[in-house]
């Protein structure tokens, strides 16, 4: 992804108007996400999660929770964009990453980011939380283009 790309969904441009496109959030019960790697192992991590995802949350102490936050993250990104995962885009179509100083921002691919320029996004914010028992997120998609 280039530089222009990257800056495009990670920095809000304060000095335009923006439009609201749609607001995602999402909760997941952590243990959700242990039981599924236990049952299903790398076949539900690779499923589902990027490769840079999957080594982030498994280099932490509790992986289920990064994965759990994760995993909200891109049922948060579906909702906002009011497709739900599926047809429209795919889990690894939507790629969270974490900037040097800890805040997460997304990078789309494929599907999803064929939807991101065809909608006129041009700014994608997340938010991640999670508690021992609990993961959330919490997606606002903005365009700089006014919306019918």
């Amino acid at each position: 992804m280039s530089d222009a790309n990257f800056r495009r969904f990670t920095e809000t441009p304060y000095n335009s108007p923006m439009s609201v496109l749609g607001i995602g959030v999402d909760l997941v019960e952590c243990v959700r996400i242990r039981r599924s790697i236990d049952r299903f192992g790398d076949r539900f991590l690779r499923r589902v999660f990027t490769d840079g995802e999957i080594e982030y949350s498994m280099s932490m102490k509790f992986p289920e929770r990064h994965l759990a936050a994760r995993f909200a993250g891109k049922e948060a990104v579906a909702k906002a964009f009011g497709t739900g995962i599926g047809k429209a885009m795919g889990w690894r179509n939507i790629d969270i990453r974490k900037k040097g100083n800890g805040e997460p921002f997304l990078v789309f691919s494929g599907p999803a980011q064929e939807l991101a320029a065809k909608r006129g996004v041009t700014s994608a914010l997340i938010t991640l939380s999670h508690t021992e028992h609990h993961a959330m997120a919490s997606v606002v998609l903005e365009s700089t283009t006014a919306q019918p």
